[in-house]
């Protein structure tokens, strides 16, 4: 729960819950060919992973934002890495657990010349064990829950949690899994990236595969497609919703800051339509920005393009 050590914003509380990851990003012309080798022009080494990400996302855009999730043994460097990090963009870490003899996840990164990006992630399996003692007291005062579906035994717990003192839960769907999955019976509202939403229905077609989830959960359903339109449930209908076009640079983090934006306007008091649009400005700006979740813009900013547009 907030506390008067965390984050100092005077908006929303919003909880982000979910993988913590290191991120080793190279910045490159052209992805190199099997067995092959390239220069890279940039590099960084930044925090990622889903919650992660929504978090800085969320501090950047003036809410009061906290990460709980797993991470590796007191003494693992990188976990230590990960927490500094998020302590100094105003995250707060309130129910980070420590994870004996096991080590934080670490990702390589390539993006190339158009902004699209290939991954490599090393995962201890350790990490997956991981349980949160007290979920009720995490989310007592906070405003609404940001949850990704990498750790579904860790985050369902917390999700109910919410749900059961009137929270409202945003579900970030990144990792494929089933229809019927039981997880999506908790969240208020549902987010997925096509590439989850594709995989979780069988549905090449993303309306089809919206309208096929509507069976499975009572939640708000929408459906992220890079630079394509989101597409959303109205009723028995979908919608598109269409982004902003920018040139990209980078990609990397920009769904995370996506679901973001959405969840703190929904936590402000904005309708989806509205919460969708000003996470679809926020990571259009990020997009324009190399560095992962470093390109996160500041609320101006995309207060600014959407005045704009």
């Amino acid at each position: 729960m907030p506390s008067s050590s965390g984050p100092g914003s005077k908006g929303p509380a919003v909880l982000c819950v979910g993988i913590a990851v290191q991120d080793i990003v190279f910045r490159v012309q052209e992805f190199p060919p099997p067995g092959g080798k390239c220069m890279t022009n940039e590099f960084v080494v930044v925090p990622g992973g889903c919650a992660v990400n929504a978090a800085i996302a969320i501090a950047r855009l003036g809410g009061r934002a906290y990460y709980v999730g797993p991470l590796g043994h007191p003494a693992d460097t990188v976990s230590n890495q990960i927490i500094d990090q998020l302590t100094r963009d105003g995250v707060g870490t309130i129910g980070v657990v420590r994870v004996p003899e096991a080590t934080a996840p670490v990702s390589g990164i390539m993006i190339d010349g158009t902004g699209e990006r290939m991954i490599a992630t090393y995962r201890d399996k350790r990490i997956e064990s991981a349980r949160v003692a007290d979920p009720d007291r995490l989310v007592t005062g906070m405003s609404m829950v940001l949850a990704d579906n990498r750790f579904p035994h860790f985050v369902r717990p917390i999700c109910e949690a919410a749900r059961r003192q009137g929270i409202p839960v945003l579900l970030d769907a990144d990792r494929p899994t089933v229809a019927d999955d039981p997880l999506f019976l908790v969240p208020t509202h549902v987010v997925f990236s096509s590439e989850c939403l594709r995989a979780t229905t069988g549905q090449q077609d993303l309306a089809a595969g919206l309208l096929r989830m509507r069976s499975h959960s009572n939640a708000f359903l929408a459906v992220s497609d890079g630079p394509g339109p989101v597409r959303y449930m109205d009723g028995g209908a979908v919608r598109n919703l269409p982004v902003f076009k920018v040139d990209a640079v980078d990609t990397l983090a920009a769904g995370d800051v996506f679901h973001a934006g959405i969840a703190l306007a929904l936590a402000e008091g904005r309708d989806e339509i509205a919460a969708m649009r000003f996470g679809s400005a926020a990571a259009a700006i990020k997009c324009t920005r190399f560095g992962g979740s470093m390109g996160a813009p500041k609320r101006a900013e995309v207060d600014a393009l959407l005045a704009r547009t």
